[in-house]
């Protein structure tokens, strides 16, 4: 069968399950838009071209299957640079497809021409050039396997306009259905080796203070159901990272929530206390270690993972083990029930760790009446007012800390937020795409005012495709964060974060967007305001909630200092740690 490149283009996406896909048109791609009018594959619009890159990940995170986002060359290709790292640091599975100026002009510094491979090759897990029309159904094929197997990530496809334009006879080729992939040395090996189960296992029944440091791993490999099966035949406590929240019911008995910079005490403490550290998934990040010198001193390390690099990049374990985290539990899990899960005394153990729990709760000062609103305040009351299973998705800042403390996240692939990148503008589109492929789930995008007008334009969007999102904005008229560090290490010398009280008029924004919108200023007025938004689903809702400016993120492990040093908030200072 005979069909041009673009034709052949769209056609591989549809045999890869494609349903949907995030874009915005231009010169170099635009042949390629004209086939998908006859497609089953659902097209959105976006605003911007970081929009779409967002979406295509908040998709992905939500569904488990991978986002997929197509541009044009030069500047859209540029604008999508950002999702793509924040996805291959998250290790996002995602396929973005990108115009490029015919062959023959690449390297002429022509109109909207850039190294679009050159630029991305350090933030894809691998990209391709395609320059012979003939390829486009092989090249498809191989992205996707890429980009789902081993350690998930984006791939990027970078296509020249002459091969998928209908009127250039570069763009001919011929159909087959039968497409064999040609990737020499990309073989992932998702078995683990008995001996490394035997070892760890070993580890884990000699331990007295064991701690199971769970990260994103786990749900990229779809194991948290392993998970709660080796902590309750264990009795082991789990922490769970930014990128691994839901992962392990919050609602456990043996959940002590999220370790890190502005972790929990009693999950911070944990793990720095600990003997034993089962890192699963996880990668030994800065933002969880503090100061690595001074980081779990006395801890034996067992560290799962499928991507060999991460195995001693940061922390040396005692026991490395290289494969997919849900084959690793299982194996963990069945050798555990022959042998038993060991004689030593944890008793004394969790009895300390139910003595921080005690005295460190997350807390804050209550709201008061005729003040700005406190947004921890806020988020619990959203928590309490929407479905268990409601999918949040978070921008970066301060009302992403809170997010991950406050919420209850018992449902795995409910938290959406950016973390190795930390990408301000992240929660609007990535929230989007969430709803797109979930659209049966109640979605929550919790921003801050400084992260909403980067990408706020994407609300327009949300109207016209009628994704019902649901906003809740946390206005400080700061960039909080930067401000909580300012106030702390820098003598409260305020430079450049103070936004603005008034300007815009978040309100009417939305409004002029097309979303129904609210104002809240009073404490009284959340739970009220949080119903209206509940019962409006024929559009996306904002509510601007405005909030109180010097709420600081407690607690706190400052830059350069080891997680012993945590900041508690001053009401706890004086409790015996």
């Amino acid at each position: 069968m005979k069909l041009d490149g673009g034709q052949a283009l769209i056609r591989s996406l549809e045999l890869e399950g494609v349903e949907v896909m995030f874009g915005l048109p231009g010169g170099a791609i635009l042949p390629v838009y004209d086939p998908i009018i006859d497609s089953s594959i659902r097209h959105i619009l976006v605003r911007h071209e970081q929009g779409a890159g967002h979406m295509a990940e908040g998709y992905a995170h939500a569904t488990g299957r991978p986002g997929v986002a197509m541009v044009t060359s030069g500047p859209a290709a540029t604008n999508i640079v950002t999702p793509l790292c924040d996805a291959y640091l998250d290790s996002v599975p995602m396929v973005v497809i990108t115009g490029q100026v015919p062959t023959g002009a690449i390297g002429t510094d022509a109109f909207q021409e850039c190294d679009t491979t050159g630029m991305t090759s350090g933030i894809t897990k691998h990209n391709f050039l395609v320059t012979d029309a003939q390829d486009i159904p092989r090249t498809i094929k191989e992205a996707f396997h890429i980009a789902t197997t081993g350690r998930p990530g984006p791939v990027l496809v970078d296509i020249p306009k002459d091969i998928v334009d209908p009127d250039n006879p570069n763009s001919a080729m011929e159909w087959s259905d039968n497409v064999e992939m040609d990737l020499p040395g990309y073989h992932p090996d998702t078995s683990v080796e008995p001996a490394a189960i035997q070892a760890a296992v070993a580890l884990m029944q000699a331990a007295e203070r064991p701690v199971l440091y769970v990260g994103g791993g786990i749900l990229k490999a779809r194991a948290a159901e392993a998970l709660r099966e080796l902590a309750e035949l264990t009795g082991f406590h789990v922490v769970t990272t930014l990128m691994a929240r839901g992962a392990f019911p919050d609602s456990h008995e043996l959940c002590l929530g999220m370790p890190g910079m502005h972790g929990n005490f009693t999950a911070v403490t944990a793990m720095q206390e600990s003997d034993l550290l089962i890192a699963l998934g996880s990668r030994f990040d800065d933002r969880i270690t503090g100061r690595l010198d001074g980081f779990a001193v006395d801890a034996k390390i067992i560290h799962v993972d499928i991507d060999p690099a991460e195995l001693g990049k940061v922390r040396r374990p005692d026991v490395a083990i290289q494969g997919d985290c849900r084959v690793a539990i299982e194996a963990m899990v069945e050798l555990l029930r022959v042998q038993g899960v060991g004689e030593s005394d944890r008793q004394a153990w969790r009895s300390r760790i139910s003595g921080w729990q005690e005295r460190f709760p997350l807390t804050y000062d209550p709201s008061v009446p005729g003040e700005a609103l406190k947004p921890q305040f806020v988020i619990e009351k959203l928590r309490d007012a929407t479905p268990d299973d409601t999918i949040v998705a978070s921008g970066v800042g301060q009302h992403q800390m809170w997010t991950s403390q406050y919420w209850k996240f018992d449902h795995p692939y409910t938290w959406i937020n950016s973390g190795g990148l930390g990408t301000m503008g992240f929660s609007i589109p990535a929230a989007i795409g969430a709803k797109v492929g979930c659209p049966d789930k109640t979605v929550w995008a919790i921003d801050g005012d400084g992260c909403f007008q980067m990408t706020a334009q994407e609300l327009v969007t949300a109207t016209v495709e009628n994704i019902p999102i649901k906003v809740a904005l946390l206005n400080n008229s700061y960039l909080g964060m930067v401000r909580q560090w300012q106030d702390m290490f820098y003598d409260e010398r305020h430079s450049e974060v103070f936004l603005s009280k008034d300007v815009p008029d978040y309100k009417g924004w939305a409004e002029a967007m097309g979303c129904f919108a609210l104002r809240v200023d009073d404490p009284d007025e959340v739970e009220n305001a949080i119903a209206q938004a509940n019962e409006v689903n024929d559009r996306p809702v904002v509510i601007d909630f405005r909030t109180e400016a010097r709420e600081k993120v407690y607690p706190m492990v400052a830059a350069g200092t080891t997680n012993s040093d945590l900041l508690v908030h001053p009401s706890q200072e004086d409790q015996p740690r």
